[in-house]
This record gives C-alpha cells, structure tokens and sequence, in this order.
C-alpha cells in the first residue's frame, strides 16, 4: 500500500494490485500539493474518488479531475451527490453512513463523523450537503484504513474499530475545525487500536508549503488557517512514549509504502 499526502486531509492510496483512490481532492487554494500532483496526467490516473464532505478543502479540485477523467467514479454523501449529478457529474454514487461500495479489490465503507457540510460557499450562498463522514478503504490482500474526515472526538471511534479493525488511521488532529491534538492523542490511546496514526487536517507553513502564494492568498481569504499550521509535531509528541501506536507525520507531496 502507497499512501500519498497531498493535502491537509486529501490523501492518494495506490493498492498492491495498483487500483489508485483519492480522498477529498482539493487542489484550487492548496498551498501545499506539489506541482507535479496537479496535472492532467495524475488527474487521468484516479479512478475513485471519494468525498468526506462538501466543504470547498475538501472538494475544489473535483472539477479538475473529472475534466481529465470524465468517467472517474465519484462516491459522496446523498445529498451531496444530488448536488453533483445536477451540476452535470456523472458516474456519481450516492451513499449513506454504514453503506459499502466495493470497487476492483477495495470494500469501501462510509462511517460516522461529527462535523458540519456544505457546498459551494466560496462562491455563493452554501448549500446543505448532507452530513460529513468518514472512510473504511478495506483493501483485498492489503492494509485496512480510516481516514476519520473531518470529526470531533467521538465514541463511534471505538466501534468502528471493533468492527472494522484498521491497522492505519487517518486522523484529523488540527484543532479549530476538527479534533485537537490532545483529543486526537486520546482517541489514539483509548478508543483505536492501529499501528500507525497520521495526522491530518494540518496545513503547511510558508517554509514547507509548496506555493507561498498560495498559502498567503489562503490565509488572507480564511485567516483561521493560521491555528492548524504544523500542528502534526503536537501530536506526535504527545503519543512520544506511546508504544502501541507510531505516528507518521507525511509532509505534502509525500508518499509512503506500507
């Protein structure tokens, strides 16, 4: 398993069998994802995307990849595939929390998140989107993995981890919008059981963001940003002398092999 970051909650797995899935693509305002990743080349080569929510970071590059791959299969949240489909996306499916979408050797899961959605709010009024979520990618022969999307702490954590039983978790740690970094720790030590945590949700700092640009235009347009600039090393030191547990810190444009 390949695990690519290329934003603060947008993350690339390619499979052992090479199928290649994408979460939350945000690529317009993404002070972080390298160049090379926002090509059409890369775009042609997802197959799956799957939305955790509408929010525009975590769904402004959707317009992209379906123009370089108008046959890319895209799974949201009902309410928002609805919006999808009547902006002219096909190949979108509708999904709920508990529902499964099996794809070539990946058994996709949408679990619970506490978290708010909507769409299009960069541009307009926003529109209610559904409720957030999260992901089980259960791949065949391979790691299982959540990725929590954006989520305050919660007890749903423990069961998802009794049933599904990941070995890697994406894990939203940034604070203001989502869990912080203590509550993340928490939540590592008391209600998951994975070998490696990877915090998400984390923005980069001008010294390590791709585009400064970029970053200085986002942080002039949404100066929150600020609070969630490489929060990741908080977390990391508190679960320093937690052995059950590694934390991965993947740098944007990172990719490792599990």
């Amino acid at each position: 398993m390949k695990i690519l970051r290329l934003g603060h909650a947008m993350y690339c797995f390619t499979s052992n069998s090479g199928t290649k899935v994408l979460v939350d693509p945000f690529f317009d305002m993404n002070p972080g994802c390298p160049p090379d990743y926002q090509t059409e080349e890369f775009m042609k080569s997802i197959q799956l995307v799957a939305l955790t929510h509408g929010h525009f970071d975590h769904t402004s590059g959707l317009h992209k990849i379906v123009a370089a791959n108008p046959d890319v299969l895209i799974i949201a949240q009902y309410e928002l595939a609805l919006i999808l489909l009547g902006k002219g996306m096909k190949n979108v499916i509708p999904l709920n929390v508990g529902g499964q979408f099996e794809y070539e050797d990946l058994e996709l899961t949408m679990v619970t998140a506490r978290h708010t959605s909507s769409y299009g709010e960069t541009i307009g009024a926003p529109m209610y989107a559904g409720e957030s979520s999260g992901y089980i990618l259960d791949w065949k022969n391979d790691h299982t993995i959540y990725h929590s999307g954006d989520t305050a702490m919660m007890s749903d954590m423990k069961l998802i981890q009794e049933v599904y039983k990941p070995s890697i978790a994406i894990l939203a740690a940034s604070g203001h919008f989502t869990m912080n970094p203590k509550e993340a720790a928490y939540v590592v030590k008391n209600l998951l059981d994975v070998d490696v945590v990877i915090p998400s949700h984390t923005f980069p700092s001008e010294k390590t963001a791709s585009s400064k640009d970029t970053l200085q235009s986002l942080l002039t347009s949404f100066p929150v940003v600020e609070y969630m600039i490489d929060r990741d090393n908080e977390l990391q030191k508190l679960l320093k002398d937690y052995e059950r547990t590694r934390v991965d810190i993947l740098r944007y444009g990172e990719e490792r092999v599990y």
